[in-house]
C-alpha cells in the first residue's frame, strides 16, 4: 500500500522508502513445494508456491524503474501467457509502458545560508514535492512560528518572496504562504536518519503537464544545525525573526527509467456482454533495495516493542512500524541481541521482498486468472486483470492506464483491488483473525456493489468479518486514497478495495514469505474470485446511484 501519495508537506519527513544495493537471501521455498506446478483451484499451496517466487530476493526489491520490478512483471507475462489470456497491453503485447524518469539529489550542490556553506543531506534534508522547484537563490529566511492550535504566527504577506521556517507540524503550511519560495522544517536530531536516506536516494517519478508547475522545496533542517539558517537556535526565535539569506541552489539530476504495467484479458461467454469488463488490480512493484543491509531480527524485535508502545498510548496502529514515538519512548526500547542471536545467527538484509505488499495480491490475481481460464464455463463478462507498477510512488500505473486505457473506459463495470492480503491474523493486529478482511470503497460509488459482496459473503459458512473503519470519511490513516481503486473511482466506476491490514512488518525487509498466512490469503482470493464471478454474470452493470468525483480533482477521503 501506497505511502508516498500522503506526500504532502505533513508526511514527506517520515516516509521510508529507501533504495540502492543490497545483498542476502532470506530463505527458500519449502521443498514440498519447489517446481510444484499449480492447478486451477485456488489453493493454500499454489499461493505459497507462486509468492516464494515472486518475493524472492531475485525479484531484488521489485522497486519501480529498477532491473527487479522489469523481473517482476516478466514472470506474470509469463504466466499469463501460460494460461491463455488475450493480451491487452499495447501493440499486442501484455505490457503497457509508463513515462518515467528517475530524479536523485545532487550532493554536491551548493547552497549557503549568507556566508555559512551548507552540506546537503547534514545540514538540511531537501524534500521534492515534484514540479519544478521554485529558486532559493537570493531568498531570505523568515521564522513564522510554531503552528499548533492558537499559536502565533506571521501572516501570508509577510512571508511572500520568503523561505519560510517553523518548528512544529507542516500540514498546510504550503496552503498557508502560497506566497513563500521555500519552507523549512525544524526536527530533532534523532529519528531523522530514514529520512536522510529517502531524500537522498533515487526517486522515480511519472512524466506529466504537472513537471512545470513551479513548486516550494521544503528543508528538513536538524535541531542541531538550526542556528545557521536562523541566526540564533530555534528556541531563541519568534515568530518574524529574520534569518539569513540562502545563496546558491538544490540541484536534482534525471535519467528516463523503464517500467511497465501488465494487462490481460479473459473473455467473456456471453456475447453480448462480453464487450464489458470487471477489472481486477493489484500492484507488481515494492520499495526495492535499502541502503545498506541491517540485521533483519533486530530491527523487528524493535519495530514489535515500539509498536506496542504506540499502541499502548493511541490505542491504534502506527502508520509506519516503529514511527510515532517519542525520544523517551524510542530510548526505552531495549533490544536483547543476545536472545535473539541464540534463536538464529545474525541475518544481514537489505532486500525489501514485499510478501505481502503486494506479493501477495499479485500472486492473487494470477491464482484467480488460472481458476477461471480452466473453468469450463467461463464468466458472462470479460475479466480485465490490471498488474499495475508504481504503486508505491504514487499510484503512477493505476493512473496512467486510467487516463490512458488500453480497453474502453466506459466498458469497466467495476473494479476490484486487492493490496496487503496475505496476513490480518491476530498477531498482526489486535482485531485481526481468520476471518477478518478490511473492505474499502464498496458502497462509494454503488450500494448495489456492496450489498452484492454482503450477500457473497453470506453464503459461506465461515463468512469473514468485514472491518469498514478505515473507510470512514476523513478517517486520518487515508487508505481509501492509497491504492489503485481509486484511479478509477475518479472515472465513476465502482470499486471494492480488499485488504488483511497492517502490520509489524509493513515497508520493512522483514515482509517475507515465510510470514504469510496462507490459509488466509487462499481464503480472501476465493472470495475475490466468487465476487467476480457474481458481478461478471450480472444481468445489468452495477448500478451507480452516489455522485461521481472530479477525475482531476483531490481524492477526498
Amino acid at each position: 500500500m501506497s505511502r508516498k501519495i500522503l506526500a504532502t508537506l505533513a508526511v514527506a519527513a517520515t516516509f521510508s522508502h529507501l533504495s540502492a544495493a543490497a545483498t542476502h537471501a532470506q530463505g527458500t521455498l519449502p521443498l514440498k513445494h519447489a517446481g510444484k506446478p499449480t492447478q486451477t483451484a485456488i489453493t493454500a499451496a499454489d499461493a505459497m508456491t507462486r509468492l516464494y517466487i515472486f518475493a524472492d530476493d531475485s525479484m531484488m526489491g521489485r522497486g519501480l524503474g529498477e532491473p527487479g520490478g522489469l523481473k517482476a512483471t516478466a514472470y506474470i507475462e509469463k504466466e499469463v501467457r501460460r494460461l491463455g489470456l488475450v493480451p491487452a497491453g499495447e501493440n499486442g503485447t501484455f505490457f503497457q509502458s509508463l513515462p518515467l524518469y528517475t530524479r536523485t539529489l545532487d550532493l554536491t550542490s551548493r547552497l549557503s545560508a549568507d556566508s555559512v556553506a551548507l552540506v546537503a543531506g547534514t545540514d538540511y534534508i531537501p524534500i521534492h514535492q515534484g514540479g519544478t522547484a521554485r529558486s532559493l537563490d537570493g531568498a531570505q529566511i523568515v521564522y513564522a512560528g510554531n503552528p499548533v492550535a492558537g499559536a502565533s504566527m506571521i501572516s501570508p504577506e509577510a512571508a511572500v518572496g520568503k523561505v519560510v521556517a517553523i518548528s512544529g507540524p507542516t500540514a498546510g503550511i504550503s496552503r498557508r504562504y502560497p506566497g513563500a519560495v521555500g519552507f523549512i522544517a525544524v526536527r530533532p536530531d534523532a529519528g531523522l536518519a530514514q529520512l536522510r536516506r529517502f531524500a537522498t536516494a533515487p526517486s522515480t517519478r511519472m512524466r506529466s503537464a504537472e513537471d512545470s508547475v513551479k513548486t516550494s522545496l521544503l528543508l528538513i533542517v536538524p535541531t542541531s544545525s538550526a542556528a545557521k539558517f536562523l541566526g540564533v537556535p530555534v528556541e531563541n526565535a519568534r515568530p518574524g525573526t529574520i534569518g539569513k539569506t540562502l545563496r546558491g541552489e538544490v540541484k536534482y539530476s534525471s535519467v528516463g527509467a523503464t517500467a511497465r504495467n501488465v494487462v490481460a484479458i479473459l473473455p467473456g461467454s456471453d456475447a453480448k456482454l462480453r464487450s464489458q469488463y470487471v477489472a481486477l488490480g493489484a500492484h507488481s512493484d515494492h520499495l526495492g533495495l535499502r541502503n545498506g543491509a541491517i540485521d533483519t531480527d533486530s530491527l523487528r524485535a524493535f519495530n514489535e516493542a515500539a509498536t506496542k508502545i504506540f499502541m499502548a498510548r493511541t490505542k491504534e496502529m502506527p502508520d509506519l512500524p516503529g514511527s510515532g514515538l517519542t525520544p523517551e519512548e524510542r530510548a526505552s526500547i531495549k533490544v536483547n541481541v543476545d536472545s535473539l542471536r541464540r534463536i538464529r545467527p545474525a541475518r544481514l538484509d537489505s532486500i525489501y521482498n514485499g510478501a505481502d505488499d503486494d506479493g501477495s495480491g499479485s500472486i492473487g490475481l494470477l491464482e484467480v486468472a488460472e481458476k477461471f481460464a480452466g473453468a469450463k464455463v467461463k464468466p458472462k463478462r470479460s475479466l480485465l486483470f490490471v498488474w499495475h507498477t508504481g504503486e508505491e510512488e504514487g499510484l503512477f500505473g493505476s493512473e496512467f492506464f486510467t487516463d490512458h486505457p488500453t480497453i474502453s473506459r466506459d466498458s469497466v463495470v467495476a473494479q476490484l483491488n486487492v493490496d496487503m492480503i496475505g496476513r490480518g491474523e491476530s498477531a498482526d493486529l489486535p482485531t485481526g483473525g481468520s476471518d477478518y478482511l478490511q473492505l474499502l470503497g464498496s458502497r462509494r460509488l454503488s450500494t448495489e456493489l456492496g450489498d452484492l459482496i454482503e450477500a457473497v459473503n453470506k453464503t459461506y459458512a465461515s463468512p469473514f468479518r468485514f472491518d469498514y473503519q478505515y473507510d470512514a470519511p476523513g478517517h486520518p490513516d487515508q487508505y481509501y486514497c492509497r491504492s489503485d481503486h481509486y484511479e478509477y473511482a475518479r472515472y465513476g466506476i465502482p470499486v471494492a478495495f480488499m485488504s488483511t491490514g497492517g502490520h509489524v512488518d509493513y515497508h520493512q525487509i522483514s515482509d517475507e514469505p515465510q510470514r504469510i498466512s496462507y490459509t488466509h490469503l487462499a481464503k480472501v482470493v476465493n472470495f475475490l474470485a466468487d465476487v467476480t464471478e457474481r458481478v461478471a454474470n450480472l444481468d445489468h452493470r452495477v448500478a451507480v446511484d452516489k455522485p461521481k468525483p472530479d477525475p482531476k480533482g483531490e481524492c477526498v477521503q
